[in-house]
């Protein structure tokens, strides 16, 4: 849950609950969209075009910001939403960004537009009303009613607005937001689009501020007792004085109170203060690792015994302190940070992660032994953060660019004031190798600036950098946690020394990289065998240095872009413990060995061949010594170093492998690989079978093929047709191939067709007809609409009809086109190639939508006519519409598929609002096919 937000969660607008406190209502559901154009106005929706801009009148937004444009031919989606990971791959695109058609080059591309309509009851009036974005990527602009609220340039960064004046209570709204991706922040695949959670608030005058609350946990008498320190921050946006009381009560994770306090205030009309109260706790429970406690701030404030605000913070009760001499300690304990870098994109999704996918990859990151997360390079979800601390995730917390300008401090601010409640958190991060300073004077002052800022609005977290170099001189002899990217970048050793009273973190360690289930190198087809094994060095190098609090892996999961060292057709990263979809790579099973206590016996490669005669057979592995076995016969019986793994040099021969692990000399874990058959039939695993009917929750479907025996045939590429049934949907698929060009989302498509070349003819009657016909040549009629503003009047209320034209794609029987017509005349009749659609349209008629019938219908050229009476000017300048709409052709999606790549696919499925029962089916020729069946309950 939010911090900032009110404990239940409201999610439409319609039938909500009355509340004389705050409301928060989730804005996710039924938005608009359309690409615009980064550098054509005419492409853009002629946007900034008007005579007067939304710079030079209040309330001017024009094109798509304004109230009354018309969206209905946009494409219907919900938020969060990621635009680009639906554009083509081309090798012209940026090779950092995963080679997706967006960016300075394709200006066509890298605009998107979003709308969303709602409704604001009258009896709102007299509140404040906010507008809060959790993430935008990038260079958001927004408007309110056709009011500009304000830009916000980073992709990274929550942003909220006023909006209460701008409203139209009892009455429809609207919200527009122009996305403009053509500049790059980072130099990985970031997406695009509104691509988090948008929320509705709505308080009283005097309320909670946002982020407003901090509860900081100090622990005593070894743990017995907690002293909470609890900052209350207080707005009052009335015009009068406020006299109330404030009353605070923390519950423990079963909804008892377990303490409580209140007080009598005042706060001045228009100002914002934080109040500051202490309580005791007598043996708390503990946030951990291992038991990742919550405790739960309920904020209230009551004027004359009315309740005007109820705020929740959700919390966690624990201590944190860096040694520069052993280490880290979580609630007086030594904890080593088993630790991954990940960025915020996944396979079929791109980087619009519902809440629950987030839950997967930390679980799936807690599987292998990892209990801490770099959010590399930029500040998370929010939801992520929720995740890690119901799930006992640590998290070093990034700021996404060094600065010390007001713009930089105010995003490190708003990180620090949205996360610091968050458990998790244990420390920050200023930012990832700036090389342009960190190795000169720039650096230390940059980064002192920052950090004192930070240290201002936090005391109890301290604050690092991940440094590539210049160690001793640069931005790193400042840090109050140093931290080190790289061990091969410098001596850490020698920065010890140097550095006795710093403490310091690995914020970044070499992993070992390469493609899931492929060991010899095909860099031609953007894959790569296992190299760099940077793994197994830096757990070493790190394990070995008690004053080292840990490291962070590069990466937890692969990531799109940045395919080094690899160029096209590579277009994903490699450096993962697991790809993109979340399936281990061999190496997540020597972390997993050495991170946990279970037995764990992992034998690479599989044993259906890699084209070589001879192969090294690895195995990772915790037991104290492993046999390897090939067809029955031992090959050796080793013993195993701690932290380290074993090969054995093999001849191969199809059949069985196997290993088995021993402690004590007492067998303890086995495993075995054996040559496949041909695959016969689809399996399926889903990561839930129950999901809440909320439009968000979602299932992981895992796909693999297995061939008679029930094996899993491990070089598996077979093609997997999808189709599902139910109230749900599927998001997306995927299946972790880093060079994998096929489409991660199957959707309708939707072209906008514009009527062209107006003209214009006058007639004598509203019944003549005689000039609708398709093959009526009105070459040489004038310009419809060409008459000058002092003639007008001289022309009111003459008959006329006008011609367009409006050209057509090859279409099938499946194809809906459909006319989104305007008033272009008044009582104005319609018809198409001479085909009546409809007559005496009231003037703004607002259902001007007209499903056209094939039948009448060319591919090609099609004429359209408009007959009618030219419109009444009630002013000289006024400014009658001239645009007669547009031809919309919408074709359904195409069948949902994946092929298998190394045996292996995923599929993403999403409830709606309905319950029921939805079925998965999966086939695939050749195959049995299979199927899974997911509830979807309230």
């Amino acid at each position: 849950m939010r911090r900032w937000l009110l404990a239940g969660i409201i999610t439409c607008f319609a039938g909500t609950l009355q509340a004389n406190d705050r409301e928060v209502l989730l804005i996710d559901f039924d938005w608009l969209f359309a690409l615009g154009h980064a550098t054509d106005p005419a492409k853009d929706f002629n946007h900034r075009t008007a005579y007067f801009s939304y710079f030079a009148k209040a309330g001017y937004g024009d094109g798509p910001a304004a109230q009354n444009f018309d969206d209905r031919s946009w494409q219907k989606i919900d938020v969060p939403h990621d635009w680009c990971v639906n554009l083509p791959f081309t090798p012209r695109g940026g090779h950092s960004h995963g080679y997706r058609a967006i960016g300075i080059n394709f200006p066509e591309n890298s605009v998107g537009w979003y709308r969303k309509h709602f409704y604001i009851p009258a009896s709102d009036l007299g509140r404040k009303i906010f507008i809060h974005f959790e993430g935008v990527h990038r260079d958001a602009q927004v408007w309110v009613n056709g009011f500009y609220c304000g830009r916000n340039h980073s992709g990274y960064y929550g942003f909220e607005y006023d909006i209460t004046d701008y409203l139209n209570y009892g009455g429809n709204n609207v919200i527009a937001v122009r996305v403009d991706a053509s500049m790059e922040e980072g130099w990985y695949y970031e997406g695009a689009g509104i691509y988090r959670h948008v929320w509705l608030v709505k308080t009283s005058p005097l309320h909670v501020a946002r982020y407003g609350t901090f509860v900081a946990s100090q622990l005593l008498n070894q743990n017995r007792k907690a002293l909470l320190r609890v900052g209350t921050t207080i707005q009052n946006d009335g015009r009068n004085d406020a006299t109330f009381e404030l009353k605070e009560e923390i519950l423990n994770a079963q909804g008892k109170i377990i303490a409580q306090r209140e007080q009598q205030l005042m706060l001045t009309a228009g100002q914002k203060r934080e109040w500051v109260s202490q309580f005791e706790i007598n043996d708390p429970q503990l946030w951990s690792i291992e038991n990742p406690y919550l405790h739960k701030l309920q904020t209230r404030i009551y004027q004359n015994g009315i309740l005007v605000d109820s705020y929740t913070t959700h919390f966690g009760i624990r201590s944190i302190r860096f040694s520069p001499d052993s280490g880290f300690f979580l609630n007086g304990q030594h904890v080593i940070i088993k630790g991954t870098n990940n960025h915020q994109d996944h396979a079929g999704v791109g980087t619009a992660i519902p809440d629950a996918l987030q839950e997967y990859r930390i679980k799936i990151l807690k599987s292998m032994g990892s209990n801490a997360i770099r959010t590399s390079h930029n500040p998370p979800s929010p939801a992520l953060l929720d995740a890690c601390d119901r799930l006992g995730m640590l998290v070093l917390d990034e700021n996404r660019l060094m600065g010390s300008n007001e713009e930089h401090l105010s995003y490190l601010r708003d990180m620090i004031l949205r996360d610091r409640n968050h458990p998790s958190v244990i420390l920050w991060s200023l930012g990832n190798e700036e090389w342009g300073i960190e190795c000169n004077e720039k650096g230390p002052r940059i980064g002192t600036t920052m950090q004192d800022y930070g240290s201002r609005i936090d005391t109890t977290r301290p604050f690092t950098t991940a440094c590539s170099g210049c160690w001793d001189n640069g931005t790193g002899s400042i840090l109050q946690v140093m931290g080190y990217n790289y061990i091969v970048h410098g001596n850490i050793d020698e920065h010890h020394r140097l550095f006795p009273w710093q403490p310091a973190v690995g914020t970044e360690e070499s992993n070992t990289i390469g493609t899931r289930g492929i060991y010899v190198d095909d860099e031609e087809n953007g894959r790569i065998g296992p190299r760099r094994l940077g793994t197994e060095i830096g757990w070493k190098f790190y394990s070995q240095r008690p004053f080292l609090a840990g490291l962070f892996y590069w990466t937890g999961f692969d990531y799109r872009g940045e395919p080094n060292p690899l160029k096209w057709p590579a277009v994903s990263s490699q450096y993962g413990i697991v790809d993109l979809c979340g399936f281990p790579k061999d190496i997540f099973y020597y972390l997993k060995s050495w991170w946990t206590q279970e037995p764990v016996l992992h034998i690479a490669p599989h044993w259906n061949g890699t084209g070589q005669d001879s192969i090294n057979v690895t195995v990772y592995s915790n037991c104290e010594q492993v046999e390897l076995f090939l067809n029955g016969k031992s090959l050796g019986k080793k013993n195993m170093e701690k932290n380290s793994h074993l090969v054995w040099k093999v001849k191969y021969k199809p059949g069985r492998l196997e290993a088995a692990g021993y402690k004590g000399n007492k067998p303890v874990a086995r495993q075995v690989v054996e040559t496949t058959e041909s695959p016969v039939q689809i399996k399926l695993q889903a990561d839930k079978t129950r999901l809440r009917n909320d439009r968000q929750d979602v299932s992981i479907v895992n796909i693999t093929v297995v061939d008679s025996k029930g094996r899993v045939v491990p070089t598996a590429q077979n093609m997997i047709r999808f189709n599902l049934t139910g109230p749900a949907r599927i998001i997306g698929v995927g299946n972790g191939d880093p060079a994998s060009h096929e489409p991660d989302q199957f959707l309708e498509s939707i072209q906008r067709i514009a009527i062209n070349n107006l003209k214009e003819a006058t007639i004598t009657s509203l019944s003549d007809t005689s000039l609708t016909p398709f093959e009526i040549d009105h070459s040489t009629w004038k310009d419809a609409f060409s008459i000058k503003h002092k003639d007008w009047r001289t022309y009111t209320d003459s008959l006329i009809t006008v011609r367009g034209e409006f050209y057509l794609p090859e279409f099938t029987d499946n194809t809906r086109i459909t006319l989104f017509s305007k008033s272009i005349l008044e009582n104005q009749s319609i018809f198409i190639n001479g085909h009546k659609i409809a007559t005496h349209i009231i003037r703004d008629d607002p259902n001007q939508t007209f499903l056209i019938d094939q039948k009448i219908l060319k591919q090609g050229r099609n004429v359209i006519a408009f007959v009618g009476q030219r419109f009444r000017k009630k002013h000289q300048y006024d400014e009658p519409n001239t645009d007669p709409g547009l031809v919309q052709v919408w074709n359904p999606a195409p069948q949902w598929q994946r092929r298998l790549f190394n045996g292996w696919a995923q599929v993403i499925i999403q409830s709606t609002d309905k319950t029921g029962t939805a079925i998965l089916r999966c086939e695939s020729e050749g195959l049995k096919g299979s199927e899974i069946t997911i509830r979807i309950e309230p």
